[in-house]
């Protein structure tokens, strides 16, 4: 009877591991389709991703945050690149994302004409105002603002030659006030329901570079999303002492303006919060974590470390000390204790167009599950 009762208990377990991956798998396929373009800037994206985010809240039953609606709505500045993308170099007509990318604060510009040598790597036409600087990898990123000039970035390995010549008829957009808004929603606490534990993750990524270019976010942070959408659906279900609320970032790669905002305007007080815990390149592992704020909470520390060795989950859990890289900062920088964890090798791709559902093995989805749950238990006091 024990050996019949173990081996179902190890079937449950099994059956309920591969549907967390399974589910993990399904949202990142569908977060990094063209429907949401990059969950950025342009044919809506950032709000098609806030509203689906608020959707699935409300279909595993958890309460808005503030108790009114999902949305915290708030607003920046952002460049856009909205319509053409043309780059040609040495009479080669170059491919948006692969090839060439604009930098982020780049103008509008169509012209062309010849390159004259500004360094080993810069090449430039002073009447057009137009930059072409050779990169060994491409990486798109946010800009506030508009530069007098357009810069454009070119992987070394698409030309044979020196850059000589250029034709070039790009269309930028400044929005002075992006509209965006975090996502919070709530599982009230059975016995304590004014301690939250929170878990988060930013859902915003780069959006698109023209109108036939997006930057997909699978890893970054499609991958974190994920997992904080399979931990909602399990809280739903199963609600603890604490309360256990979630907050999907908008404006993360803009300089962590999601994040800055809620804590500026924080729909519940910042003393209840118990712990955060904050997930963002959560896509591999085959080497472990690493724990941001890890020497700055050494106590929380050692239990993470200490569940991750008697379940045997990930190969390494390891200690980093303070850091501005994701949106636990402006929590921590409030008095607020948090971490932040990312995967270890596996895939290369950040911030480019390769950062793809298809190539994103999720291989310690499940295990970042158990962990963060096991966690939560323990600072709960179970």
């Amino acid at each position: 009877m024990k050996r019949i009762l173990f081996l179902i208990s190890g079937f449950v377990t099994f059956s309920a591991g591969a549907q967390q991956l399974a589910f993990g798998k399904k949202m990142v396929d569908t977060l990094t389709s063209p429907y949401f373009w990059g969950r950025g800037y342009t044919n809506d994206g950032m709000k098609k991703a806030a509203d689906f985010l608020a959707g699935e809240f409300k279909a595993y039953g958890i309460a808005p945050l503030d108790g009114k609606n999902y949305y915290q709505p708030f607003s920046y500045p952002v460049n856009t690149f909205p319509g053409k993308m043309e780059v040609t170099v040495n009479d080669k007509e170059l491919v948006p994302g692969k090839d060439f990318i604009v930098s982020p604060e780049t103008r509008s510009v169509k012209g062309s004409g010849d390159l004259t040598p500004f360094d080993s790597i810069q090449y430039i036409n002073r009447k057009e105002m137009v930059i072409i600087k050779m990169q060994d990898k491409l990486t798109w990123d946010v800009s506030p603002e508009v530069a007098p000039y357009s810069l454009i970035l070119v992987d070394k390995k698409a030309l044979d030659n020196t850059p000589a010549s250029f034709k070039v008829n790009i269309d930028n957009k400044l929005v002075k006030d992006f509209k965006a808004a975090n996502i919070c929603g709530i599982v009230k606490g059975t016995v304590k329901p004014d301690s939250v534990i929170f878990i988060t993750a930013h859902y915003d990524h780069l959006g698109g570079m023209g109108k036939d270019t997006y930057f997909p976010g699978a890893n970054d942070n499609a991958s974190g999303l994920s997992l904080l959408l399979n931990l909602a659906h399990y809280y739903a279900q199963h609600p603890q002492n604490y309360s256990i609320g979630f907050i999907c970032f908008a404006g993360e790669e803009a300089g962590l303006l999601g994040s800055k905002y809620f804590t500026e305007n924080p729909p519940v007080p910042l003393k209840n919060i118990r712990f955060l815990i904050n997930t963002d390149l959560a896509g591999t592992g085959e080497e472990g974590i690493t724990v941001v704020n890890a020497t700055e909470f050494p106590k929380e520390f050692a239990i993470m470390q200490a569940i991750n060795a008697a379940n045997n989950l990930l190969v390494a859990v390891n200690p980093r000390g303070k850091a501005a890289n994701s949106d636990h900062y402006f929590f921590t920088e409030k008095g607020v204790p948090s971490f932040f964890f990312y995967t270890l090798g596996g895939i290369k791709a950040y911030h480019d167009v390769f950062d793809k559902a298809a190539t994103l093995p999720l291989n310690e989805h499940e295990d970042l599950f158990k962990l963060i749950v096991k966690f939560n238990e323990k600072l709960m006091g179970k």
